[in-house]
């Protein structure tokens, strides 16, 4: 881990890229119109926009539906372009191992850890993750590309390998990181869990937050929810449901 001291973690440097104009983001008055953005998702693998999404399986996009294969040799290569309702296949998928807080370890099929050679080629045939096996993805204006421990970027060559040769980050070192696993959606408004559904599910929910189970059986209060839907609608829920549940005696914050 010493010898990765050494490198330094670098801005995403895209090539050809003019500092004097500014560009207009047309996202930004997306937004403004109400559109939502359609969200990245091939075959169940949706693209991370962050590292903290990075975990568990994950395939490597290098371009439109063609993902870094995996080969017995150690080697890698790019391989097929899938349909678009298409996931990548068992060789082009890897488990990310987080090693720090912005580096991570991908490991192959084979049980092999993807590394960087002398030559900047990317293999895979290292057991242990050393200072050659960790990774740094970089984000940039919605954009990112993968960095190895010789401060250059991932690309596909001319002879069909995976090297990582350039310092700078062009199209050519454009990737995407696609994850199987379960994305936590998040939620456009503030409410509670117990707050979601019915009322009669709702008053569920806050029995089984707050009532005392001495003989390990609920107590929900049977009177016609009728009123909760009112209260509901005068902005008057919770009151209507503490009135409620006061005069249930198993309630430990009622009684």
């Amino acid at each position: 881990m010493a010898e990765y001291s050494h490198v330094k973690s670098t801005k995403l440097v895209l090539k050809g890229l003019n500092k004097g104009k500014k560009k207009k983001h047309k996202d930004k008055k997306r937004k403004l119109d109400g559109e939502e953005e359609k969200p990245d998702i091939i075959g169940g693998w949706w693209s991370v926009s962050g590292f903290g999404e990075i975990s568990g399986t994950v395939a490597i996009e290098m371009q439109n539906n063609a993902y870094i294969h995996a080969m017995d040799t150690g080697l890698f290569t790019l391989g097929a372009p899938h349909k678009d309702d298409e996931g990548p296949d068992p060789p082009e998928q890897f488990t990310a191992i987080k090693v720090s807080d912005s580096r991570v370890a991908l490991k192959s099929g084979y049980g092999k850890y993807l590394g960087i050679n002398s030559d900047g080629l990317v293999v895979g045939r290292s057991d242990a993750i050393g200072s050659r096996e960790q990774w740094e993805p970089v984000f940039e204006n919605g954009k990112m590309a993968l960095l190895g421990a010789n401060s250059c970027f991932i690309s596909y060559s001319e002879s069909g390998d995976i090297e990582a040769k350039s310092k700078t980050a062009g199209d050519g070192e454009m990737v995407k990181i696609r994850s199987c696993s379960e994305k936590e959606v998040k939620r456009k408004d503030d409410l509670a869990d117990e707050d979601r559904g019915n009322v009669k599910s709702c008053e569920l929910n806050y029995v089984k937050k707050f009532q005392s189970f001495q003989d390990r059986r609920l107590r929900v209060n049977e009177e016609d929810s009728t009123t909760l839907k009112k209260a509901r609608t005068d902005g008057k829920f919770h009151e209507a449901l503490l009135d409620r549940r006061s005069k249930m005696k198993a309630d430990r914050y009622c009684k």
